[in-house]
């Protein structure tokens, strides 16, 4: 895709980001490693099939801008599935807030 260098991630390593993102922040990577694999598993699917890390729970719409929105890690902190909920959590539950 676009000839340039390949800057992919294994599953590994964006665990470790998105750990490292989570990091000193009100929210966490879902401790349920199960669930994580399997949300890993789609966004990794999405990245083969659509070019970029886009959430497995959301449908995307072909507009560049608009599904720009959906690549995780989202802005989740401003949804209703996680703003000013205690146990609120991101989109598809990758992230949940730290307790």
């Amino acid at each position: 895709m676009g000839g340039g260098p390949d800057t992919s991630l294994t599953a590994d390593e964006f665990r470790a980001a998105i750990e490292s993102f989570a990091a000193g922040n009100e929210f966490e990577v879902n401790p349920d490693r199960e669930k994580v694999d399997l949300l890993l598993k789609g966004i990794f699917e999405n990245e083969l099939n659509h070019g970029l890390k886009y959430c497995p729970c959301r449908l995307r719409t072909k507009d560049w801008e608009e599904d720009l929105r959906i690549v995780c890690p989202c802005h989740f902190t401003i949804h209703e599935t996680y703003k000013g909920i205690k146990d609120g959590e991101c989109w598809c539950g990758l992230f949940v807030r730290r307790k």
